[in-house]
């Protein structure tokens, strides 16, 4: 049992077979198990300080102006600082216009990246923004 959940401790171990009839004791099952070899993957947080300077999160939203207009807001943050890198406004967004958003916002080598990187495996939610730029991320 401890081959195939590899994540389960003696604890849950012995519970399951304490429900399937079995009556062993805790130690006994914990002796028995089979220890994992190599470390255990990393967690969120050792994964946001390794890989924190290189990832940026944007979002395009609307805000209600008091003439009751649309405007649509375009934000940019660092998630290693939370700083704010870039930010702008416009009534009618386009793909092109978000490009370029980009673009700006991250000149020459500015951008967040990590050499091992690709950005095909950038995330990016079905949005009609997108218009004929590719808006969905490879499995």
């Amino acid at each position: 049992m401890s081959v195939e959940n590899p994540l389960w401790g003696a604890p849950r171990i012995h519970g399951e077979l304490l429900k399937l009839g079995f009556e062993v004791a805790w130690s006994s099952v914990a002796k028995y198990m089979i220890r994992r070899r190599g470390p255990p993957s990393q967690g969120w947080q050792t994964f946001l300080r390794n890989h924190g300077p290189d990832i940026a999160a944007m979002d395009l939203f609307v805000v209600p102006t008091i003439g009751f207009d649309l405007l649509h807001a375009f934000v940019i943050v660092r998630l290693d600082r939370r700083d704010l890198v870039w930010i702008n406004v416009t009534a009618n967004p386009t793909a092109e216009w978000v490009a370029r958003q980009i673009t700006e916002a991250f000149p020459w080598d500015e951008a967040p990246h990590d050499p091992r990187s690709r950005p095909d495996l950038w995330q990016r939610r079905r949005d009609p923004i997108c218009g004929r730029m590719r808006c969905d991320a490879k499995p």
